[in-house]
């Protein structure tokens, strides 16, 4: 039996009738359904239980999200609850931009370590080292572009605030925990609301940066050890977890979670999680744990 939860811009009606033609051609049977987008909102979203083939399963979040345009959690119905710890990755995540590519701007190198950041989060260079190696082409830069770089380019992503909000709301835990830099990570908690915000520290004279971060580097086991931590101190299972990300380094985390995110990820992260957000905007990842729309905090 899995719990499956569809979010997509058409009628909840019409992605019942997906649901069920889909089910039927992978040889299995919706047991129980319902509407979760029945007040209102932007987009059509439905959940409910399925008994399915495993084998058929990552076929089908595929042909989802590939041929229909729909986001998809199917996984574990016992994931499929408000959660009680959500941890997100930040840049490309909750926010729109990669920070470091950002910066790298300033300094006219933003072709080079953008190129350096892609490969890292596909997962074809080594996170630690990727990331030693582009803070080094920042040696010099002025502290005030930091600022000036959070306040003229970082942007939230659609439905962040409402999501954070959300969980808040209901008495659970948020944490934002990043590979970038708590400079950001300190504003941006607090823009969409979070409670906690980890990242890694960025080495400066007073003036400018030194080209250094500080050690030990949060990585991709760092970032899996915040969302096992945060769940051990609530006293529930990391089956309760949520958990957000686009890149390489956030897949251990992503597949620790009772429902993990790939959101707008790459190939290599989308192959592995269990719910995908492509097509809507982050309030899905609300859908995913069954909240109902008129249950968003909205701004």
């Amino acid at each position: 039996m899995f719990g499956f939860s569809l979010v997509a811009r058409r009628s909840a009606a019409d992605l019942a009738g997906l649901m069920k033609s889909r089910v039927a051609a992978a040889g299995g049977k919706i047991t129980s359904g319902t509407d979760l987008s029945r007040k209102g909102g932007p987009f059509g979203a439905v959940a409910g239980h399925v008994d399915l083939p495993p084998e058929a399963v990552p076929q089908l979040r595929r042909a989802f999200d590939e041929q229909d345009e729909v986001d998809c959690f199917l996984g574990s119905w016992g994931a499929m609850q408000p959660s009680f710890v959500l941890v997100s990755d930040m840049d490309s995540t909750i926010i729109g931009q990669e920070c470091i590519d950002e910066l790298a701007d300033a300094l006219g190198l933003r072709s080079v370590i953008s190129e350096i950041t892609e490969r890292a989060m596909r997962g074809e260079l080594d996170f630690e080292a990727a990331l030693t190696e582009r803070v080094a082409m920042l040696k010099g830069l002025p502290l005030s572009e930091l600022e000036r770089t959070f306040e003229e380019r970082i942007t939230l992503n659609p439905g962040a605030r409402t999501l954070i909000r959300t969980v808040r709301a209901n008495g659970h835990r948020t944490l934002l925990v990043s590979g970038g830099f708590t400079f950001f990570t300190s504003r941006v908690a607090r823009l969409a609301g979070f409670e906690v915000h980890k990242g890694n520290t960025l080495l400066d004279d007073g003036a400018a940066l030194t080209g250094e971060v500080a050690r030990p580097i949060l990585g991709r086991e760092a970032k899996r050890v915040a969302l096992l931590e945060a769940v051990e101190a609530r006293q529930v299972a990391p089956e309760n977890a949520i958990a957000l990300g686009d890149g390489a380094n956030d897949l251990d985390m992503i597949k620790a979670a009772g429902i993990g995110v790939a959101y707008h990820a790459k190939p290599v992260v989308a192959a592995e999680a269990n719910a995908s957000i492509r097509h809507t905007d982050l309030t899905a990842a609300l859908y995913f744990q069954r909240y109902e729309y008129q249950q968003f905090v909205q701004d």
